[in-house]
């Protein structure tokens, strides 16, 4: 179990923990909230033990195997496969000490090393890698590119790949889902819940937090609070300790009231100055409830667009692609105003080709995108965070599109952006991806457009903020398109669906759960034949291993024999060779009445020692035969 006790932790000179206490169970899993910046991350640190405590103590059983996902990936020249193998610590070693083992023909060493790679499920390894790959979207052929082929984003896949290779009695993951697709995450879902060991998990998509978490902590004012359920059960109790907390603020405030009433009135007074100072000791001691509230740090809302044509965009027989590659074949859509798409479809299906396409990023190929003259998109994809000047502030940001607006009327804009004070002047080049992201939002809500296209928005964004993008999206009076693992956003933002499949658009007839169904359905029938070959071949290793057993026993048979019979012999030679050297230890044996027997005694322990080495020496040459047999029949059937 994780206990902590009376934490105190800060950064700098914020306090981030301060005397917090939790104790997590084994195989709990826990979902970690809390706003951006309260110290989730710091806490998944200082389990690591890349920091330290300020104060209080966190204890961890020291046999625990930890994993996390590691933050960077160096441009590696090894391959996919490999980089993902590399996650199982115990795996690489015991690899190594059988390599060095062989190096030195150390036949025992082998025996054992290849025992406890059979004990740890070795031999299966490179197909559980190859399967985390294929469902964290990875296509057979990547599986063999080196790390330094892929993109920032497909290695944080694959560190998060490498990650749950490990058998892991801890796993700590933050932010899993960015990066990814919903596709990608429906599966990281399932593969969670079939793991055996304790997770926690730092994520700002509720959908998420109430699939894999049993469990929620939550970071808020300096402490952690515990609560027995999902997200969805943390916010339903929630709101019950916020309202008695409120009750309790309330006859607290009341208390306050009437002790500081008392002692203003009576402090100056000779006769009740005694009863003034109980009063303000009393007053002093008080532990202060805070106030309770759920306001949100954000508010803000589309305006209603100048103009709304209609159609906005027509697609006819459009085709897309880069080059000669054609991802997308004879779409055919009119966007109409009001329209409200969620965009659904497989990695590398071609979601982000066509909110590109449709944003006027790319060309087609062949046919037409038809635009309305007075159409204005607001286009977000996450590479529009490259685009924000990192010397300027947010205000600079937005007076690049309205430079005859007042600064003041910037600046209460900025601040339904949470963009307050001197932030809102502030360089944004140290600003978290939250920040930026939220940045790139206000600069899209400024120029009030009539189409939106949004490619996975909310990656970044904690909940308060996916919160109240919802609600403004809600109110969008536009055209919207939506590219999100975020199924809540795409549930309450949207009335129907898109999907990419197999290089064609086509509407979806059903909601978010049909198209899991639809996802499964899929996946298994791809599975099926893989499933009957992975048998197969299940089968055929079997009939190889039966073979070799076959073979070894056939050829090795003489030759054990052998040493069998010498091990026996030696067994009844080390008897004899015991008793003679009992008899010669006795003071008695040198008696003139055994003079004869010590004689005797000591030629024959001479004739015993002599054939004990010989056939020790022969029982080794034998062994050595054996060995040499094994390393043949290997040979043999590695070359078929």
């Amino acid at each position: 179990m994780i206990e902590i006790k009376n934490l105190t932790l800060q950064r700098g000179l914020k306090v981030l923990l301060n005397q917090a206490d939790l104790t997590i169970n084994p195989n709990q899993r826990v979902g970690l909230i809390g706003k951006n910046g309260s110290g989730k991350s710091s806490l998944f640190a200082l389990i690591k033990g890349e920091i330290s405590a300020d104060g209080g103590d966190v204890q961890i059983p020291k046999h625990w195997r930890l994993a996390a996902v590691a933050q960077e990936t160096p441009a590696l020249d090894t391959c996919a496969l490999d980089y993902v193998l590399q996650g199982d610590e115990q795996l690489q070693q015991l690899q190594a000490a059988l390599a060095q083992a062989e190096a030195h023909n150390e036949g025992m060493k082998q025996a054992e090393y290849h025992a406890k790679l059979e004990e740890i499920d070795a031999y299966t390894a490179p197909a559980r890698a190859a399967k985390l790959l294929s469902g964290l979207g990875f296509s057979q052929q990547e599986h063999t590119k080196p790390v330094s082929a892929f993109s920032g984003g497909w290695r944080m896949r694959l560190n998060l790949a490498q990650a749950l290779m490990c058998r892991a009695d801890l796993l700590l993951l933050d932010e899993p889902t960015n990066h990814l697709d919903l596709e990608t995450v429906l599966w990281l879902e399932n593969h969670l819940a079939g793991l055996a060991c304790t997770q926690i998990i730092i994520s700002h998509d509720r959908d998420f937090l109430n699939a894999t978490t049993t469990q929620t902590v939550e970071l808020a004012n300096q402490k952690l609070s515990q609560y027995g359920g999902n997200y969805d059960f943390y916010q339903t109790e929630r709101a019950q300790r916020l309202a008695q907390q409120q009750a309790a603020y309330v006859k607290q405030q009341s208390q306050i009231k009437h002790l500081q009433s008392f002692i203003d009135r009576f402090k100056a007074k000779a006769t009740k100055a005694v009863q003034a100072q109980s009063r303000m000791k009393a007053l002093a001691r008080l532990e202060r409830i805070a106030p309770a509230h759920l306001d949100s740090e954000f508010s803000f809302a589309f305006d209603t667009p100048a103009h709304l044509p209609n159609p906005l965009l027509k697609l006819d027989k459009v085709d897309l692609g880069y080059g000669s590659d054609v991802v997308l074949h004879n779409l055919s859509l009119s966007l109409e105003s009001g329209a409200r798409y969620g965009l659904l479809g497989v990695n590398g299906s071609g979601k982000s080709t066509l909110i590109k396409a449709l944003s006027d990023g790319l060309k087609p190929l062949s046919g037409q995108i038809i635009r309305a003259d007075k159409l204005n998109i607001g286009y977000f994809a996450q590479h529009q965070l490259d685009t924000l000047r990192a010397d300027q502030s947010p205000l600079w940001h937005i007076q690049q599109l309205a430079p005859e607006v007042k600064e003041q009327e910037i600046r209460n804009f900025l601040g339904g952006f949470n963009f307050v004070g001197d932030m809102a002047l502030q360089k944004i080049e140290p600003f978290s991806g939250g920040e930026k992201a939220r940045l790139a939002l206000a600069m899209i809500v400024w120029q009030k457009p009539n189409l939106l296209l949004l490619d996975e928005p909310t990656n970044h964004l904690d909940l308060d903020m996916r919160h109240a993008l919802t609600l403004a999206l809600q109110s969008f009076q536009g055209a919207l398109i939506v590219v999100s693992h975020d199924r809540s956003l795409l549930e309450a933002t949207t009335d129907q669906f898109l999907l990419i499949h197999q290089g064609r658009l086509n509407e979806f007839d059903g909601d978010l759960n049909d198209y899991r169904q639809w996802r499964l359905a899929q996946e298994n029938a791809a599975a099926a034949p893989a499933a009957s070959a992975q048998t197969q071949s299940r089968k055929d290793t079997k009939r190889l291993e039966a073979q070799i057993r076959q073979e070894r026993t056939r050829r090795c048979k003489p030759v054990q024999q052998q040493i069998d019979k010498a091990e026996k012999e030696m067994a009844g030679l080390a008897e004899k060779q015991n008793a003679y050297e009992a008899f010669l230890a006795q003071e008695s044996a040198y008696s003139d009445e055994n003079k004869a027997k010590l004689q005797q005694t000591l030629a024959e322990l001479a004739e015993v020692k002599v054939k004990l080495s010989q056939l020790e020496e022969n029982w080794l040459g034998w062994q050595e035969e054996l060995e040499q047999i094994h390393q043949a029949i290997d040979a043999e059937f590695a070359a078929g």
